[in-house]
């Protein structure tokens, strides 16, 4: 059974709950590889006392240990906010043959820095944009 970015979309919205139940920015992220998921995460900066504790690096590390290996080349990121700068770096490296995203980062993300992943490295945007940046909203709302 194929399963489509939307269903894998849910599960990075899944991962970005999680996020927001620990009081960090409710982003998630899931590493995709022959229609399984190989990695979860989401942000842990605040756990961690880590500024790069993104879902997006913990996501590229779980998957690159699961697959014994640093590139992600058959793989694809799902993630529900546009990935920013540091992101999109570590995104290159790695070789990602896919990323989808959900909601767009005008302020942050890598677009706005006019920057590219890898040239092999397929983009796909605005997969469950709503969601994504409700959960974004609800979150910074109660923080105001």
């Amino acid at each position: 059974m194929l399963l489509d970015h939307a269903y894998f979309m849910k599960q990075a919205l899944l991962e970005a709950e999680k996020a927001a139940a620990d009081g960090e920015i409710p982003v998630g992220a899931v590493v995709v590889i022959n229609n399984q998921i190989i990695a979860r995460a989401h942000n842990q900066t605040e756990r961690l006392n880590d500024v790069t504790a993104h879902a997006e690096m913990i996501a590229i590390t779980s998957a690159a240990n699961y697959l014994g290996g640093k590139y992600l080349r058959d793989c694809t990121l799902y993630v529900t906010l546009e990935p920013c700068v540091m992101c999109s770096g570590a995104l290159f490296w790695s070789q990602l043959s896919g990323l989808v995203y959900g909601a767009s980062d005008p302020k942050r993300g890598f677009q706005q820095a006019t920057l590219s992943l890898h040239p092999k490295t397929q983009i796909t945007a605005g997969v469950l944009a709503e969601p994504s940046r409700d959960l974004l909203d609800q979150f910074f709302k109660k923080l105001r």
